[in-house]
């Protein structure tokens, strides 16, 4: 079975901002050779942590984006059999070679690959819930056989594996045992600001300051459906700076740009309502 080669400790690239927790959470599962489960909130950078933690060690990343169709086995390899009847029916090729028809998935090609990669397994509580179970043996051994004929893989290097969740569904316990979990809490304000300011570097103090204070005010609002994640707040800083906003005037008459934020029709009319009833209170002062 292939070791996990010793490796620095994680700490973030410029462009994606850990908490210490997480990134404690980083270094565990890639000491003991552990699949990182992350879940959290949509928009709290589950997806973009694989990503980083590739350019943090400049290695490559395999994506694998998991649906509600997906089979464990097409991580690994998919054997295209209509491909190889056509061909037999049409004298194209030489049909008993199989090898022809296979192709290598996500996880088959970071076991084939002659440095160790990350792998990112993107939103598993998507798929049948056997399909967790389905990678058991395969994360365990570093390793599988091609059905179709006989051939086992086995990695050259233990990738690195991060597995991403937005708790749709539980996920089985024997799964879980051999996962290394966080859970990414959603940022505070200290931090949310460095987030912002990594995409929004030259933005005026004012209004991030007053965006902040908005956006956190109504995360507070009850009855939202789907609160705003940082992904959004993101991108409605950049609708506010193209607008050219006062940040004095950013709760005038209730949020600008709501639908930046907010996404249901229903959280929309409950945020409006609150807003335009206690402008000044729901985000307080926006600088002097």
């Amino acid at each position: 079975m292939p070791s996990s080669p010793a490796v620095q400790s994680f700490t973030g690239t410029s462009e994606y901002i850990v908490s210490p927790e997480l990134a404690r959470a980083v270094d565990v599962a890639v000491a003991l050779g552990r699949p990182l489960l992350v879940k959290g909130e949509p928009g709290t950078g589950k997806t973009l942590l694989a990503r980083d933690i590739a350019r943090f060690y400049n290695t490559p990343l395999e994506r694998w984006h998991v649906k509600s169709t997906t089979k464990a086995v097409d991580g690994l390899y998919q054997y295209d059999a209509v491909r190889r009847l056509h061909d037999s029916r049409f004298g194209d090729g030489d049909v008993r070679d199989i090898g022809r028809y296979i192709t290598m998935g996500p996880l088959g090609r970071a076991f084939q690959r002659d440095e160790r990669v990350v792998v990112l397994i993107d939103e598993i509580d998507k798929a049948d819930l056997e399909f967790p179970n389905d990678l058991l043996h395969e994360l365990d051994t570093m390793s599988f056989t091609v059905a179709e004929t006989g051939e086992t893989i086995l990695a050259k290097h233990r990738p690195i594996v991060i597995i991403t969740s937005n708790n749709e569904k539980e996920l089985p316990d024997a799964f879980l045992r051999r996962c290394v979990f966080h859970w990414i809490e959603f940022p505070d304000r200290a931090l949310m600001n460095r987030i912002v300011r990594v995409h929004h570097a030259d933005a005026e103090e004012r209004l991030l300051v007053g965006a902040l204070e908005a956006f956190y005010a109504l995360r507070a609002v009850d009855g939202l459906r789907k609160p705003p994640s940082t992904s959004e707040l993101i991108d409605w800083v950049s609708a506010l700076r193209h607008s050219g906003m006062d940040p004095a005037k950013l709760l005038g008459a209730g949020l600008p740009f709501i639908g930046t934020l907010l996404k249901k029709e229903q959280d929309i009319d409950t945020a409006s309502r609150r807003f335009s009833a206690n402008p000044g209170k729901a985000g307080g002062r926006t600088g002097h």
